[in-house]
């Protein structure tokens, strides 16, 4: 069953127990870092997700799923998500699941330093 409330605020449901959770606009979306990692980028009905690597070529085969390409370079660990597989809170919370697992895990990206 498709929920009425918007994808962003599915995520936010899912991750209201979550300690440091900090949303911040990024990439022309809406940010979801947890422990100041990019976790979950969410974008009008679709979502990139920061998964393990070493499941990256299983995830990103999968229907409505593809590797993040920016700026013409592929970014393994990163998975685009379409929104038509994401209707049921079930398979939010899959994609939610599997981004909070690897963040425990992630390496804190280094911040740019701007000159």
């Amino acid at each position: 069953m498709t929920s009425p409330l918007s994808l962003l605020d599915r995520i936010r449901q899912r991750l209201a127990d979550v300690p440091q959770v900090v949303e911040k606009k990024m990439f022309g979306a809406t940010a979801f870092l947890v422990n100041d990692k990019m976790c979950i980028n969410a974008i009008e009905r679709e979502l990139m997700v920061r998964i393990d690597p070493a499941q990256h070529d299983e995830l990103a085969a999968r229907e409505g799923c593809s590797t993040v390409v920016m700026n013409g370079k592929p970014y393994r660990g990163y998975i685009d998500v379409d929104g038509a597989v994401l209707e049921t809170d079930a398979a939010l919370e899959e994609w939610v699941r599997r981004a909070l697992a690897y963040n425990e895990k992630a390496p804190v990206s280094r911040k740019r330093r701007k000159d």
